[in-house]
């Protein structure tokens, strides 16, 4: 009776208390709200939403050379994911996921409940909306304060957003370990493939690494991952997305994951390095993860043979100069396991085509060898022949036998491209760099043999290397002699020279390459012969300043030039991207032209931000009678075109020296290539090519420089630590072998067409001894070519004894 009566009283205090209790917790929710709002996103800002995006690099194609960015993601929507692999996820973490309101209330009731022990861990019972919301917007703390602010986020995403589009954005920003995000590049990442590409196995798999990416990924712990993805199929099969038999098969799949390394269309990682700072030097570093795309210049057939013929160019030699032996010595197992094969030589450096490999067995004229990420590759006899023992001083004998070179559980390095072969990650060094003399654009370059050998770093040889390009600065001056009164067939004398110098140590004696003298030599045969001697007498008679200030036309720096003879022998520093850019102005018929690489910069929409405008030769643009004088920065971009030139005057490349000098310059270069230092250039079986070589002091440095009209492209060969190459290694047998190489395949398919020759020329025939006019009975009489205003005596139409040279050329005999 007592208690009836206590009732009315009980259900009140009851109802008032749970009333006072929920109006407490409102209050608490209210004011947590308050207090944490600030530091919420706004519904604006939740709308746009702008994910970490790599940058892409393309070739000027469209192909994909590179993608660069902190993370690696490839943004999908949720109708890009098949139905599979978001059944996986859903039944992996959230099945209910399309039913509830944004939380699961039976796990966050167990979650409090555990939290709420003393010295325990705080766990979550996180719904997709939830790690999203946290991937988002939100660390990764475990506090009640991040806990509260995600579930004030994930309210409002359930309000803001459809299931659909929740879902998308999970399988976008979830973590699958390796700097990875998002469910395509995961897929892309541990088995190289896309979402529509994966087994039920692969996504039922990678559907728990999200829950501990370290612990649960397939390389790191691939009996973990084992286990996680039977949990996986086991829900998938309780929801009624699989039958028993399905996923029997897909528990029993051989899963193989591995880290795939991104394989791109163009292999141009020089150029990709170099389109991203660009970017940043123009957006900001920001820029790189935002999406942005850049459209190089470079052309993917020409680039891909440049990769080849500097690699090819590099082994050969290495070759040249012998065996340098196993890197170290392995126990093989008895058992050919590929996996402990594999683990064998997991900590050995690969670079480019040169693959680590343990050597499994060896016949007399054969071995068969374990190559990492390839399996078992016989090595013939061909490709083990060339190994002589590199000895101090010189090469071993030939081998006769493959135990010679090669026992059981040798670690070596092989090249399965075009054969397999026994190889070495070449010691020396090497750049290419192929641009357009029209507007100079690159469209091949290489800064050496792997961008990615760790033992040589990410030095771009093709714009950072700053060495000494040798003979191969010679045309420079040449045609600073021609500028200055001299003609092709100008006699200078090769023969000693000494300067004894009191500020020197000991007397200066440069000599000629080969050793001895030519005597009185006519300028177009001391360039095809590269004769040092006669090149310092040239720089003596044109003079140091003129000199110097001519070579500035052609884009060299004043401070890189020495003030003094060496000059002529190619002693100044510049890069083979620099060097390329000199050889244009020859190839174009005269025109400054600056290299680029980036044709466009788009932003994540799609929007242009920036368009190149490059300088461009248009023979129409010339000036009917052009100054030679070299433009300054004030006048360069306010030149005066003829009213027929379609390019404003900001557009048109500057004219830096005559057509008639650039003419002569080629003229005398493609005789390099047909009877002096660059015959090996032969091998391409065109009229229409020019060039020269560079080889300095004890080989440090060698260089081929050879163009036509359509296509320039300079090679350097040598070491990063200068040291000398080795003997009988010059640029006729280190560099001109890659230049052919690369140029057999830039120009395939373009007509053999040699350059016009422009008005103010004539040819004379003269005597080949004296380079004065001929007799009309000397039968060793050959033609030369000169500007109509320094013509030989007498050989002008019309003239009588008058002597057409200028009181500023040089005398007639020659110049001691």
């Amino acid at each position: 009776m007592v208690v009836k009566r206590y009732l009315p009283k009980i259900a009140f205090l009851a109802a008032a208390g749970l009333a006072i209790s929920s109006l407490t917790i409102a209050a608490l929710i209210s004011g947590a709200y308050l207090y944490l709002q600030p530091s919420l996103p706004t519904v604006e800002a939740m709308r746009q939403i702008e994910l970490q995006v790599p940058l892409r690099v393309y070739s000027r194609d469209g192909q994909v050379i590179a993608q660069i960015g902190e993370q690696r993601r490839i943004p999908v929507t949720f109708d890009d994911v098949p139905p599979m692999v978001r059944q996986a996820f859903i039944a992996a973490e959230d099945d209910r996921f399309f039913e509830h309101s944004g939380f699961d209330y039976q796990g966050i009731l167990r979650s409090l409940a555990v939290n709420l022990l003393p010295g325990s861990r705080l766990q979550g019972a996180s719904t997709i909306t939830q790690q999203t919301a946290r991937n988002l917007f939100l660390t990764q703390d475990r506090t009640w304060r991040r806990k509260v602010q995600e579930m004030f986020l994930t309210y409002r995403i359930e309000k803001e957003f459809s299931k659909e589009e929740i879902f998308g954005l999970y399988l976008n920003v979830i973590h699958f370990g390796k700097r990875t995000y998002g469910i395509a590049a995961a897929a892309d990442l541990y088995f190289g493939k896309t979402l529509d590409q994966l087994t039920l196995a692969e996504a039922a798999t990678l559907a728990r690494v999200p829950q501990a990416p370290s612990r649960y990924n397939p390389i790191n712990n691939p009996e973990a991952a084992a286990q996680r993805r039977g949990y996986v199929l086991r829900r998938m099969r309780e929801l009624g997305y699989i039958d028993r038999e399905t996923e029997e098969r897909a528990a029993a799949e051989k899963v193989s994951a591995r880290e795939h390394v991104q394989v791109f269309e163009v292999e141009s990682p020089y150029i990709a390095e170099m389109a991203r700072l660009e970017l940043v030097q123009r957006l900001g570093a920001s820029a790189q993860n935002e999406g942005y795309k850049i459209y190089t210049t470079i052309d993917p057939r020409m680039q891909t043979a440049a990769n080849a013929a500097v690699r090819k160019g590099l082994l050969d030699y290495d070759r040249r100069h012998g065996w340098r032996g196993p890197t170290t010595r392995v126990e093989v197992p008895s058992i050919k396991d590929e996996s402990e094969l594999e683990a064998l030589i997991a900590d050995q450096d690969a670079s480019g085509p040169v693959l680590p490999a343990v050597v499994i067995d060896v016949q007399e004229k054969s071995a068969r060898v374990y190559v990492r990420d390839t399996g078992i590759v016989t090595l013939p006899w061909e490709g083990l022949s060339w190994a002589r023992p590199k000895l101090n001083g010189g090469l071993g004998k030939s081998p006769k036998t493959a135990g010679e070179l090669l026992a059981r559980g040798d670690v070596i390095h092989v090249t399965l491209l075009p054969t397999p072969q026994l190889a070495q990650i070449p010691e020396a060094a090497a750049a290419l760099v192929a641009l357009s003399p029209i507007d100079g654009a690159i469209t091949a370059l290489v800064g050496g043999f792997d961008y990615f050998d760790p033992n040589a770093g990410k030095f771009n040889r093709a714009i950072q290397a700053k060495r000494q390009p040798g003979s191969g600065f010679k045309p420079f001056l040449y045609s600073a002699a021609l500028e200055n009164g001299f003609t092709p067939a100008s006699v200078v004398l090769d023969a000693p020279f000494v300067i004894d110098d009191p500020n020197m140590e000991e007397a200066w004696r440069p000599e000629n390459s080969s050793g001895d003298f030519g005597g009185p030599t006519r300028l177009r045969e001391a360039l095809v012969k590269s004769r040092n001697l006669v090149s310092i007498r040239v720089l003596q008679a044109i003079g140091m300043g003129p000199a110097i200030a001519y070579t500035e036309r052609f884009g060299f720096e004043r401070a890189s030039l020495p003030r003094n003879l060496t000059l002529s022998l190619g002693t100044m520093s510049a890069t083979p991207l620099e060097v390329a850019s000199g050889y244009a102005v020859f190839a174009n018929g005269g025109h400054r032209i600056q290299p680029w690489f980036i044709d466009r910069i788009e932003d994540p929409a799609g929007q242009v931000v920036f368009q190149a405008k490059p300088r461009r030769v248009a023979p129409e643009c010339d000036a009917p009678d052009p100054s030679t004088d070299e433009p300054t920065a004030e006048t360069e971009g306010a030149a005066i075109v003829p009213a027929g030139c379609a390019l404003p005057a900001t557009e048109v490349a500057p004219r830096v020296i005559s057509p008639q000098n650039a003419w002569l310059m080629t003229d005398m270069l493609r005789e390099v290539i047909t009877r002096g230092t660059g015959r090996r250039a032969l091998a391409l079986g065109r009229s229409d090519i020019a060039g020269k070589t560079g080889t300095t002091n004890e080989a440090r440095d060698t260089w081929f420089n050879g163009y036509n009209a359509s296509l320039v492209a300079t090679v350097w060969v040598g070491f990063d630590q200068s040291r000398p190459l080795g003997e009988g290694e010059e640029g006729s047998r280190t560099a001109v072998p890659i230049w052919v190489d690369f140029m057999a395949e830039a120009l395939k398919g373009v007509p053999d067409r040699s350059w016009s020759m422009p008005g103010g020329l004539m040819q004379v025939r003269i005597s080949p001894v004296t380079g004065e006019i001929a007799g009309a009975d000397d039968p060793d009489a050959i033609f030369e070519t000169f500007m109509i205003d320094r013509l030989p005596e007498g050989s002008a139409p019309g003239s009588s004894a008058a002597d057409p040279r200028r009181p500023n050329d040089p005398p007639a005999e020659p110049i001691f």
